[in-house]
């Protein structure tokens, strides 16, 4: 019988400082753009703080949330059963 070693490294997503990378460049460079477009220091800093904290929150909530969202939009929305609104019908009287 033989057996393979599983490292719990390789199983963890690439972060960098505690959000998922691809969320971490969006957020650099939206402060990027907002320095060069306004050309305020703290407004760029401002902004890139307040998207790495989301970042990390949404990374937190489950490390492969950009993914989902992007493949979101190519999917139809199906059924859901939770969602039951009650249909109205109305029945006519030939008197």
């Amino acid at each position: 019988m033989r057996t393979n070693r599983v490292y719990k490294v390789m199983n963890r997503p690439l972060t960098i400082l505690g959000a998922e990378r691809r969320l971490f460049f969006v957020a650099l460079l939206a402060g990027a753009g907002i320095f060069n477009l306004v050309h305020s220091l703290v407004g760029g800093v401002l902004l890139f703080v307040v998207g790495l904290i989301a970042a990390q929150r949404a990374t937190k909530f489950d490390p492969e949330i950009l993914r989902i969202l992007l493949n979101s939009a190519k999917f139809k929305s199906r059924y859901d059963p939770m969602k039951w609104e009650p249909l109205e019908i109305r029945i006519k009287s030939n008197v």
